[in-house]
């Protein structure tokens, strides 16, 4: 695969991550994020959101300047955290394709609630 942002500007969000051939002896990949921001889908209030990336990777591993792009395309859409959970887990296992994936994601307490939600695919 081709890596088409790292080293160039790209001044808005993309659709997917991209990723680059895993170096020998990777067998655990982490990436975290505290500035994951949405918004709720009922009041449409924002959201902010940490989220922790933990894969086995089976080849590849992701580029983490589009996993922030990928990440900033949430900034203006409406979804659960929980939703929001899968659909990252879901990305990283479409377009990496790891052996498995866990996607922690804790969204900050409005209304004195603090929500997590886990994702966990395996191949």
């Amino acid at each position: 695969m081709e890596l088409t942002i790292l080293g160039n500007t790209v001044r808005h969000a993309v659709e997917h991550v991209e990723v680059f051939p895993a170096p020998a002896g990777i067998s655990i990949v982490t990436l975290a994020n505290d500035e994951l921001a949405s918004m709720c889908p009922v009041t449409e209030q924002p959201d902010l959101s940490s989220v922790v990336i933990e894969y086995v990777p089976n080849g590849w591993c992701i580029e983490s300047k589009s996993l922030k792009l990928y990440l900033w395309g949430f900034r203006d859409r409406a979804v659960f955290a929980e939703a929001l959970s899968a659909e990252i887990a879901s990305e990283v296992m479409t377009t990496a394709q790891p052996e498995r994936v866990t996607v922690t994601l804790t969204q900050r307490p409005r209304g004195g609630i603090e929500v997590e939600a886990v994702t966990t695919l395996t191949r």
